[in-house]
C-alpha cells in the first residue's frame, strides 16, 4: 500500500500522472502556501514556486509552514514552501524562484498548471496572457475584505479557472481597463491588504480540486471554465451567474493564434508522459532521469 492508496479513486494511474506533473505556484505567502502543501499532499512531483520575498512577523497568520524562527532568519517564502513539500515528498523536482514570475518564465513554460494567487490585477492579467500563449492551464485564486458599513466587514473572494481557448478574467469581468487604470493611479499608496488564513484555505482548496480534475481521469468531463465565487461571511462557495453566461462562448481576447493548437488536452498530455516514464529503464539512475527529461521535452 502505497502512501496515496486512499486517493485510487482518481484513476488506476493517477499516481504516476500526478508524479510526472510539474505545477507553477506564483506567490505563495497566503493561498499560494495551503496549494504548495495540498499538491504535496496529493502527489504532485513537481513545483516551481515563484516569490520575490522572505517571510515577517504578519505573514505568520496565514503563511503555512512559516515559523517565528523562520522571521528571525528571514527565510525566503519560496525555501520554507520547499521544506514544506519535501516533508511530503522528499524527491521532489523543485525549481524556487525568489523573484517576480517574470525571472521564472523558462521553468514556468514547462509546467502542467499554474495557480496564481497575486495581489494585483496587473500581475493577474499578464500571468493569464503567459498561459495561454504556451497552452497552460491557469488557476486563479483571490480575495479580499471590503468595509461595507462601519465595523462591518465583507470576506470575498473568488476560484477561476482560464484554459486556452475558453472564457478568461476578462470575459469574467475580474480583470477590466478601468481596474487596471485604478489600480495604476493607487500604484504605492495603497498599503498593506487583509488576508486570514482561513478563506485563503477555502479558496486555495478548492484550486487544488481543480487542479486533481485537470490532470487525473476522476470523472469523463470535467467543466473547462469554472467561476466560483466564495462568500466569507456566509462561508460559501458557490457558481458565478457568469459561469453560465459564459460557458459556451469563445473568449474574444486571447484570438486562437495566440493560444495554439485548440484540440490540447492537458490530461492526454500527462498520459503520454506517463507512458514515456514506464518505457524508461527502472534503476532510478542519474541517467535514467535525464533519459526521461529529454525524452518527454520532444514529445
Amino acid at each position: 500500500m502505497t502512501r496515496l492508496a486512499r486517493q485510487s479513486f482518481l484513476g488506476p494511474d493517477s499516481e504516476a500522472i500526478l508524479e510526472a506533473a510539474t505545477i507553477g505556484l506564483v506567490g505563495i505567502g497566503g493561498g499560494g502556501s495551503h496549494a504548495a502543501q495540498q499538491t504535496a499532499h496529493i502527489g504532485i512531483g513537481g513545483y516551481v514556486p515563484v516569490d520575490p520575498d522572505h517571510i515577517d512577523l504578519t505573514n505568520t497568520n496565514r503563511l503555512i509552514g512559516g515559523t517565528l524562527a523562520d522571521v528571525e532568519r528571514e527565510l525566503a517564502k519560496v525555501l520554507i514552501a520547499e521544506r514544506v513539500i519535501k516533508g511530503l515528498q522528499p524527491l521532489a523536482r523543485i525549481h524556487p524562484v525568489r523573484g517576480s514570475w517574470h525571472d521564472a518564465i523558462d521553468a514556468l513554460r514547462r509546467c502542467n498548471v499554474i495557480v496564481g494567487a497575486v495581489d494585483s490585477f496587473k500581475e493577474r492579467d499578464q500571468l493569464e496572457r503567459f498561459a495561454r500563449r504556451h497552452l497552460i492551464p491557469y488557476i486563479d485564486i483571490g480575495m479580499d475584505v471590503h468595509e461595507v458599513a462601519p465595523r462591518h466587514f465583507l470576506v470575498a473572494g473568488q476560484v477561476i479557472l482560464s484554459m486556452p481557448g475558453k472564457p478568461c478574467l476578462r470575459c469574467c469581468g475580474l480583470i477590466t481597463d478601468e481596474r487596471l487604470a485604478r489600480e495604476a493611479e493607487k500604484y504605492g499608496a495603497a498599503g498593506a491588504r487583509p488576508q486570514v488564513v482561513w478563506s485563503n484555505g477555502v479558496l486555495a482548496s478548492t484550486a487544488v480540486g481543480l487542479v486533481a480534475q485537470i490532470l487525473t481521469p476522476w470523472f469523463p468531463k470535467p467543466a473547462e471554465f469554472v467561476y466560483l465565487e466564495y462568500d466569507g461571511n456566509r462561508g460559501t462557495v458557490s457558481l458565478s451567474a457568469r459561469m453560465a453566461a459564459l460557458a459556451d462562448r469563445p473568449c474574444p481576447h486571447h484570438p486562437a493564434n495566440e493560444t495554439g493548437d485548440p484540440t490540447f488536452d492537458i490530461r492526454k498530455h500527462m498520459s503520454r508522459i506517463v507512458a514515456v516514464n514506464e518505457a524508461a529503464p527502472q534503476n532510478g539512475s542519474f541517467w535514467h532521469r535525464i533519459w526521461s527529461w529529454l525524452t518527454v521535452q520532444s514529445i
